[in-house]
Parts: C-alpha cells; sequence; structure tokens
C-alpha cells in the first residue's frame, strides 16, 4: 500500500465531503465585571510595632492591619510598610482582631 494521496484526498478521508469553511470571525470581547456578593469574613491580624527614626531615640508604637492568618506574613507586611517612614523598626505583638 504505496499510495501517494493528496491533501484533498487526505482531507475527504479525515472529515468526509465536507466544505471547508471560511475561517470563523472571533467575538467581541466584552468587559465582565465582577458582581459583589455578601461580604465573606476576611482573616486580618494586628501587628503592633515600634518605630523611630533615631536609635535609643524617641519611639513610637504604630498599628498595622495585615489581611492574613500566617504570622510571618503578616510582621514581613507590617515591617516593610512601616520601614518606608521609619528607620527602625521592632515587632512588638501579633494579634488576630
Amino acid at each position: 500500500m504505496n499510495e501517494e494521496l493528496t491533501e484533498e484526498e487526505m482531507r475527504e478521508a479525515l472529515f468526509g465531503n465536507a466544505e471547508i469553511s471560511a475561517p470563523v470571525s472571533s467575538a467581541p470581547v466584552l468587559k465582565m465585571t465582577k458582581k459583589k456578593g455578601p461580604k465573606a469574613f476576611t482573616p486580618r491580624l494586628l501587628v503592633t510595632l515600634r518605630v523611630s527614626n533615631e536609635f535609643e531615640g524617641r519611639t513610637f508604637e504604630i498599628v498595622h492591619e495585615a489581611d492574613t492568618l500566617s504570622t510571618l506574613l503578616a510582621e514581613q507586611e507590617a515591617t516593610k510598610a512601616a520601614r518606608k517612614k521609619f528607620r527602625y523598626v521592632e515587632v512588638l505583638t501579633v494579634m488576630p482582631m
């Protein structure tokens, strides 16, 4: 069976005698908006920090709210936010809300 088949004959064998239609144009993409349902419970942790711009100088205590259950991630997020304004940052407590 060393028959050489043309492309048309192969297509006919695979798909039958169906006519090949023109390429289908894609439908316009619609912007979908999410419907806001009832607000689910969001886990939050309160991180208390002691911050200062002077070494062993005047300190302030600030509270940061983190939307996570991981205390490590909450500490990292709070420290990163506090470092934008203060040079020295110390984590005091991490408590659930």
